[in-house]
């Protein structure tokens, strides 16, 4: 049996570090108003969210050919929590970290998120996300402006990391909801 290759997604090549300095106007989070000490019952309280969305019939079907399905943007949300967890602890571990390049894109094709199975996908999901929340509960008060570089350039703290990766989840929990 032959398994064919969704239709892809157009890649998201928007610079969204913006969502550090102003609210986000579709997800409506504000980055700025999330003490450092509240990401990690943030991250959970969000990975929590996914169980319903999951759980629906319709979470591995794309609502449209060019939109990842609920399952997909779970997948990519399980692993940008794995990610964020390598990070910030390379910012602990280095002075002046810097991250290899991530394509989430190519990612979603290599591991094939859309044959994954949304009733697997959710326990990984909470379970990258409690990792992840753990980190940043562990964070020591006087380590939340280590630094750390992007790829791309953009620089980062602890801090500021955090405060993006949860805005990338909640915003993708806003992408799925109804």
């Amino acid at each position: 049996m032959t398994v064919s290759t969704p239709a892809p997604i157009t890649p998201d090549t928007k610079d969204w570090t913006w969502v550090l300095e102003r609210a986000c106007p579709e997800c409506g989070l504000d980055a700025r108003t999330v003490g450092r000490d509240e990401l990690g019952e943030a991250i959970r309280r969000n990975a929590a969210e996914w169980a319903p969305v999951l759980a629906q019939p319709t979470a591995a079907q794309r609502p449209r050919p060019d939109v990842w399905s609920p399952t997909e943007y779970a997948c990519h949300v399980r692993d940008v929590h794995g990610l964020f967890g390598r990070r910030v602890r390379q910012m602990l571990d280095e002075d002046g970290a810097r991250f290899a390049n991530w394509d989430q894109d190519a990612t979603a094709i290599e591991q094939r998120y859309d044959l994954q199975d949304p009733a697997e996908v959710g326990p990984a999901l909470v379970a990258a996300a409690e990792q992840v929340a753990a980190i940043y509960d562990g964070v020591p008060d006087d380590a939340w402006g280590r630094q750390g570089v992007r790829s791309n350039g953009d620089l980062f703290t602890i801090e500021s990391l955090g405060r993006y990766h949860l805005h990338d989840v909640v915003h993708h929990a806003w992408d799925v909801s109804p």
